[in-house]
């Protein structure tokens, strides 16, 4: 019989406000211990002999990038699987992998471990494994025997619920270990106040139980549901991995997201001992897998799964299991470690610093403090840059102080990777930047609005100036760096941002919008707006495109907050950066249609997308009051350009666009947006 299914659940699970947190108390021991004997009877109800239900799971493997790890992952690859799921008691389990599907949204060679393409069973034994061992090994139940040895407990809120056959107390139980050094998690227990039985648990791990030095942490939520008025049972599984490099702290993180639902048990069954021999988790051969009937395309069911995704319930979890942890450290990422915010910080190439090599180092305290330092040496300026910053998050805000020597583009909005654009200056003379070096100082502070938004102000200090070519390219010439420098000033500015979806998105919005003021020595001021976003829509099968940026200015703009449009990332068809000043618009209309053409697999080694994405679009711009001192005029009117792009294994992209009043064509390589923060 199907249970009920607790949605009323769903308000308990919410992440709650902080409250003091009294350890080791009578009840919370007496509770603690109830739930141990509980757990380590031979049978939790010796009328449960053995039960058959099925799973119906995805992972996930995303890839999340860019400075401070702020926007959503990128999906780069999905399985679905289905699950036959048999178990016997005290504690025999096996799993058969009936149905199992794939997709991949960039090129990838990840392999998972067994036990993450099945369920846990039992709610864990008394010591934790993951990764077959290789990630999380031997971790002690808090609800194990040695329990109250190696953990504290603490009683946190109680929820009443009332089902058919009789109301159910819960009651939440929170962990941390008696010594954070050893392995161990940290987390929150739910039982049912009666029989103390869990109803959920929700944990991260210490430092010391991770065995992969390239974990970052690990978050799970295992939920049960009441069948038959007596069990409870495992109904809804969550588990989030996610790594980071060791040998260099950069700001990409490979996620595995697994999500199950687990439904239509079939009590006492009498199943033999010896169905459960050999491996826990085994699949099916692959031409019986294949021929499983799935109900839905895999888009289809992955759009379906998406929002629940995208609501990212491990993120609570962790804010949650960090209030009970305090101020130490979660993550299993070594405190100092050389870090730089992108490739281009190792090494990048443009005309007036020539080539230059950098490098950094990253000192964090706990799981929010972080201490950063970056430098680097342009060989044709012979000039030396960098930058130390200190930052701290608490809650849902962070505050940073920074102080720097650095060349800037005078762009709002990037126009190019930025280790592409090194190739072409240092091979070809195209350089897609206009420069100047900011040396000042910033304090800012940031806070979270709800899952996807932010705000954001800061003040800062700089003296601006200008700077000559000084490199050569292999071939060709570079046109001249136009002067910016001027007074030095004090500018403060407010600002607020709305996320993208980022996972898997049929729709999608993000929105920007910055306000400006500033003070140049000698009493000159300005104000400055400016705003840049874009839209996704589905179109059928298809989607369509809308990204806009601009903004206004009043008089005594600063020339290095000018706007300018033209050439690559904004209108093709016109020269690069021919247009600008006080005020300008851009908007890019573009039909995305995805086109299958063949998948390919290179063995065992790695899996790639098997379509291209032909994406037929319009620009058109338009750039008023042109800024005294700067190369940039006014448009004559707006300008257009109609183009076509191709991207490809869902990394480059091909594009090419003709100006309806230039009437020239122009060509460009790149390698897709998303990658852009970390190249």
């Amino acid at each position: 019989m199907r249970p009920l299914l607790l949605a009323v659940l769903a308000v308990l699970w919410s992440p709650v406000p902080a409250a003091a947190q009294t350890w080791n108390t009578d009840p919370a021991l007496a509770l603690a211990r109830r739930a141990i004997e509980r757990r380590t009877r031979t049978t939790g109800d010796t009328s449960l002999h053995d039960y058959r239900t099925h799973a119906h799971g995805f992972l996930f493997f995303l890839g999340q990038f860019g400075e401070g790890l702020t926007e959503p992952p990128r999906l780069v690859k999905t399985d679905q699987l289905e699950l036959e799921v048999y178990w016997k008691a005290p504690r025999l389990s096996k799993q058969r992998i009936v149905g199992w599907r794939d997709r991949a949204d960039l090129p990838t060679d990840i392999n998972y471990h067994r036990d993450h393409l099945g369920i846990v069973q039992n709610n864990f034994g008394p010591l934790i494994r993951l990764g077959e061992g290789d990630e999380v090994r031997d971790v002690p139940h808090p609800l194990a025997p040695q329990g109250p040895d190696l953990y504290d407990y603490a009683l946190g809120d109680t929820l009443d619920i009332t089902l058919p056959q009789r109301s159910v107390r819960v009651v939440e139980l929170r962990v941390r270990p008696r010594d954070f050094r050893r392995p161990r998690l940290v987390g929150a227990l739910y039982l049912d106040l009666a029989t103390a039985e869990l109803v959920r648990l929700a944990f991260n791990f210490t430092p010391g139980a991770y065995v992969d030095p390239q974990l970052e942490d690990v978050s799970i939520v295992l939920e049960n549901a009441l069948w038959e008025g007596r069990w409870w049972l495992p109904y809804r599984q969550e588990v989030e991995i996610r790594r980071r490099a060791t040998w260099l702290d950069i700001p990409a993180r490979g996620i595995i997201r697994g999500r199950w639902e687990i439904e239509g048990y079939e009590f006492n069954l009498g199943l033999v001992d010896r169905w459960f021999a050999g491996e826990e988790i085994t699949p099916l051969p692959k031409t019986e897998r294949d021929s499983f009937p799935w109900t839905v395309p895999l888009a289809t069911a992955l759009q379906d799964i998406a929002e629940p995704v995208r609501r990212n319930d491990l993120e609570a979890v962790r804010a949650q299991v960090a209030r009970i942890a305090g101020r130490r450290a979660l993550n299993g990422l070594k405190p100092r470690r050389l870090g730089v915010r992108r490739v281009s910080d190792l090494v990048h190439a443009n005309r007036v610093e020539g080539v230059t090599l950098g490098g950094g180092v990253v000192v964090r305290g706990g799981d929010r403090l972080e201490l950063r330092a970056l430098g680097r040496y342009g060989f044709a300026d012979r000039h030396p840059k960098g930058a130390v910053s200190a930052s701290e998050a608490g809650g849902r805000g962070g505050l940073e102080a920074a102080l720097y020597t650095e060349v800037r583009d005078v762009g709002d909005v990037p126009v190019i990777a930025p280790l592409v654009n090194s190739v072409a200056s240092q091979e070809f003379g195209d350089d897609a930047g206009d420069y100047f070096r900011a040396d000042g100082g910033r304090l800012a502070y940031r806070h979270a609005i709800r899952a996807r938004g932010e705000w954001s102000a800061a003040v800062a200090r700089e003296r601006i100036a200008t700077l000559a070519v000084t490199a050569a390219p292999a071939r060709g010439a570079f046109r001249p760096n136009p002067a910016l420098g001027g007074s030095s000033l004090t500018a403060l500015q407010l600002a607020v941002r709305r996320k993208s979806e980022g996972f898997a998105v049929r729709r999608d919005l993000h929105v920007e919008v910055a306000l400006e003021g500033g003070r140049l020595d000698g009493g000159n001021t300005y104000l400055r707006t400016a705003g840049a976003g874009h839209i996704l829509l589905p179109v059928g099968a298809t989607r369509l495109l809308v990204r806009v940026q601009g903004g206004m200015a009043g008089a005594g703009l600063p020339r290095h907050r000018a706007f300018v449009l033209g050439g690559r990332g904004t209108m093709l068809g016109d020269g690069f950066r021919s247009w600008g000043g006080r005020r300008a618009a851009l908007a890019h209309v573009e039909w995305r249609v995805p086109v299958t053409t063949f998948r390919i697999r290179a063995g065992s080694f790695a899996t790639v997308p098997g379509t291209i994405t032909l994406a037929p679009y319009a620009a058109t711009g338009w750039a008023d009051r042109p800024v005294a001192g700067t190369p940039w005029t006014a448009t004559p009117g707006a300008r257009v350009t109609l183009g076509l792009g191709l991207e490809w294994l869902g990394v480059f992209r091909f594009e090419t666009g003709v100006g309806l009043e230039s009437r020239r064509a122009r060509f460009t390589f790149d390698v897709t947006r998303d990658f852009w923060g970390i190249l």
